[in-house]
């Protein structure tokens, strides 16, 4: 939760910039475009039930069809940091990467753990020592976007931009009033449901989309070690 709602805090923050950027993050710079199998479009992160593992998704490949494949010079990363509390600077890390084979066969390190074989099949493949877990293949877009509510945020965004305040941490104060007892979140919280259209509901513009998506189980002592109860998350391609 905290992690989510610093991105939040950060998402809020950048649309009240004076520069606005109207694209989800499913095609970046030309480098990007060029090698879609490095594109990543999301990474996700939760724990399992009884806390003993880590799951960790990384999706690339916007618009991916049952042909597209990972690249086999590519290192698929998910970087981790362990912190002993909230706020405070990680005291250890471990990543966790991925590379394929031109037949498409994984190979993964966590660790110790290491993962090698065709990871396709929904029941993945698991390491000898049964820390690591992966699946690799063409999974449905998970994320919902809705495009003409972002499109009406953007434009109230837009609208509203000079009067907004900011709090000491660089985020928009959306409680205050933005006209007569209609609040700022209140104004985004319409656009971005869609119900500010009558009876229209939103409408998720990237189903029936594919991506090619890394998933991940891993025992949660691999990545926190000593480190302390919190871990950080964040994901990279690299050549």
């Amino acid at each position: 939760m905290p992690i989510r709602a610093a991105g939040l805090c950060l998402a809020l923050a950048t649309l009240f910039a004076p520069a606005l950027a109207l694209a989800a993050d499913h095609q970046d710079g030309p480098a990007a475009k060029a090698d879609p199998a490095s594109d990543i479009t999301d990474i996700f992160t939760w724990m399992s039930p009884d806390t003993n593992q880590v799951y960790l998704v990384m999706d690339v490949f916007p618009a991916a069809t049952a042909t597209s494949k990972f690249s086999n010079t590519t290192q698929y990363v998910f970087h981790t940091a362990a912190h002993p509390a909230f706020g405070m600077a990680s005291t250890s890390g471990e990543d966790v990467v991925c590379t394929f084979d031109a037949t498409q066969q994984i190979s993964c390190w966590a660790g110790t753990s290491y993962v090698h074989g065709d990871a396709t099949s929904l029941a993945g493949i698991t390491s000898s020592d049964k820390k690591l877990k992966v699946y690799a293949g063409l999974r449905d877009d998970p994320f919902f976007f809705n495009l003409d509510g972002f499109k009406d945020a953007a434009a109230d965004v837009h609208a509203n931009a000079a009067n907004v305040t900011f709090d000491s941490a660089g985020c928009p104060d959306l409680s205050k009033v933005a006209s007569g007892t209609t609040t700022y979140q209140q104004i985004l919280f319409k656009d971005l449901t869609h119900t500010n259209h009558g009876a229209n509901p939103p409408v998720d513009h990237f189903k029936g989309l594919n991506v090619l998506a890394i998933v991940i189980a891993v025992d949660k002592t691999v990545l926190l070690g000593s480190g302390g109860p919190l871990l950080s998350v964040w994901g990279s391609t690299n050549h």
